[in-house]
């Protein structure tokens, strides 16, 4: 009884931690498959004008391609295209992984944002960009930042 009991209060708090309705606003199934370049990153032809894009959980950098079994490379992918305000090489590190929301496209049903935190000489403070790789959108390159030179 104690068993099922502990069952029940583990399953009612797992599916209470995801909402049934996505809070992304910038989810797009129509947006157009990602292309790769030569050097294994994405192709990015438009700067965001929307100060939130990448920067907050409800409007992440959205890099679903083909599949989702290898996150990491759909993330590098999408950073290593990127530079600093001034064309400064960035470095980056996953911070964390955070805010559940409900996907098809994912075994569990539920899709999470990885966070990644972006450096370059001279900047006073570090940039978190929320990467979700579960859902479409139009891939841009977030404020204040550029498109590595080739």
């Amino acid at each position: 009884m104690k068993k099922t009991a502990l069952f029940i209060v583990l399953l009612i708090s797992v599916t209470s931690c995801i909402s049934t309705k996505s809070t992304l606003k910038n989810v797009d199934d129509n947006a157009p498959d990602l292309v790769l370049k030569k050097d294994n990153t994405f192709v990015i032809t438009l700067f965001s004008n929307d100060k939130k894009y990448g920067y907050d959980p409800d409007y992440p950098v959205n890099i679903f391609y083909r599949n989702t079994k290898d996150e990491a490379l759909n993330e590098t992918r999408f950073l290593n295209a990127l530079a600093g305000p001034n064309g400064e090489k960035i470095t980056y590190t996953r911070l964390e992984t955070c805010c559940p929301f409900p996907t098809k496209r994912s075994d569990m049903g539920a899709g999470f944002l990885n966070v990644y935190e972006l450096k370059w000489d001279g900047q006073k403070k570090p940039i978190k960009l929320y990467l979700n790789i579960y859902e479409k959108g139009i891939l841009m390159v977030p404020m204040g930042l550029r498109l590595k030179k080739e």
